[in-house]
């Protein structure tokens, strides 16, 4: 598959997203699976089994290329970034930055997305009601030009597949992988052994999960399924997002809401660089709305929001209790709190100093620090030069 056919692929998204998604809220019926695949563990302790592609089925071999993959920056097409680059696992797997720089120097439009628990994602990247599963988003990193990321084309593709065809390690992992090829060293099957492992990283050790948390932190969680507070509404279930999809879902929400967090013009028109679901359904209604993410480990994934516009937890709670942002000067003035466009679950509250930190306390115990230091998401090759 050449990465022509890669950006024919980019193009079909895009043009299946114009047809019947401008609601910003759409909802899918699924046939639930009875296929769990028992060659491969997910380790998902309470939590429910992943939806796998019938085309991918996990495999330990999968995991493992992918993992060593995931690290290693002869992915990218001039070796200086892999996904690592953008997805560190001490930091939930971000970054750490505003906006991230591609391989090639390039800033990326949108804050770099936790890989916590993506296997249970019903949509991906901040903002596209199609890309449903994780193969199909690793097109955007791996072949996106408008910007970079690692930048594979149809220049560099062959060079790329040659450092991993002729590396005794690669060819090993390659050929336990996907045993039946003659020549298994192909772009289709970095993407599904980087789907394998990313679908693996489950966080489930919480002390929300342990049945370990504060009374600080029991007090918030009350406040946060309050209706004085709406957070719920956007963050809820196992995985605190409203957009949720796993092997015994049925019924799938996918939304996508407007937070009020910019408003620069009548139509609640977010920075050109990004309006959000708008630039996929090129409807007006749909300017500013961007996926819920999880909230898990949400402590250790600052700045936050589509563009990592906000700093701390602290100002997040803030911006939601004022009922959004309002900017009084610069390039990006105008009051988000009047955006037409604003979910109607940001209606701004009071909060006490004492209900602010029970909230803070709460989001606080939904980490995972066991998920933080696994080594078995850890990077491979530092774990052989400790040998």
């Amino acid at each position: 598959m050449s990465a022509n056919m890669f950006k024919g692929l980019l193009t079909l998204f895009t043009v299946l997203s114009m047809v019947g998604c401008g609601s910003g809220s759409d909802f899918e019926v699924v046939a639930p699976s009875n296929d769990v695949n028992q060659a491969f563990d997910y380790q998902t302790g309470p939590l429910p089994q992943p939806k796998e592609p019938q085309d991918n089925p996990a495999t330990e071999e999968k995991y493992q290329l992918g993992r060593h993959l995931f690290y290693d920056k002869r992915l990218s097409g001039n070796q200086t970034q892999s996904c690592e680059s953008c997805h560190q696992q001490a930091l939930a797997f971000t970054d750490g930055k505003q906006r991230p720089l591609g391989s090639t120097g390039e800033l990326l439009h949108r804050n770099s997305q936790s890989l916590t628990n993506i296997a249970y994602n019903a949509t991906y990247t901040w903002a596209n009601p199609i890309l449903k599963e994780i193969e199909n988003q690793l097109v955007i990193p791996l072949f996106g030009e408008f910007p970079v990321e690692l930048g594979i084309n149809d220049g560099n593709k062959d060079e790329i597949l040659s450092r991993f065809r002729d590396d005794p390690l690669y060819q090993k992992l390659f050929n336990e992988a996907f045993p039946d090829q003659q020549d298994p060293v192909t772009l289709p099957n970095i993407i599904k052994s980087l789907g394998v492992f990313n679908r693996a990283l489950i966080s489930k050790d919480s002390d929300f999960d342990n049945g370990t948390m504060s009374n600080a932190a029991i007090r918030g969680q009350t406040l946060f399924n309050s209706e004085k507070m709406e957070c719920f509404h956007c963050h809820n279930g196992f995985n605190f997002t409203d957009s949720t999809l796993h092997n015994d879902s049925v019924f799938v929400s996918k939304p996508f809401f407007n937070t009020g967090l910019y408003n620069l013009d009548e139509e609640g028109s977010y920075p050109n660089i990004d309006n959000g679901l708008f630039q996929v359904t090129n409807n007006v209604s749909d300017k500013g709305k961007f996926r819920p993410p999880t909230l898990r480990n949400i402590a250790f994934t600052a700045p936050y929001m589509h563009d990592g516009s906000i700093n701390t937890l602290e100002q997040v709670l803030e911006f939601y209790a004022a009922g959004g942002r309002n900017i009084e000067s610069g390039e990006h003035v105008g009051d988000g709190r009047l955006n037409p466009n604003k979910s109607e679950f940001v209606k701004g509250f009071t909060m006490s100093e004492q209900e602010k930190s029970d909230l803070l306390a709460f989001l606080h115990a939904l980490s995972d620090e066991a998920f933080l230091t696994n080594p078995r998401y850890a990077n491979p090759f530092e774990q052989d030069l400790a040998k």
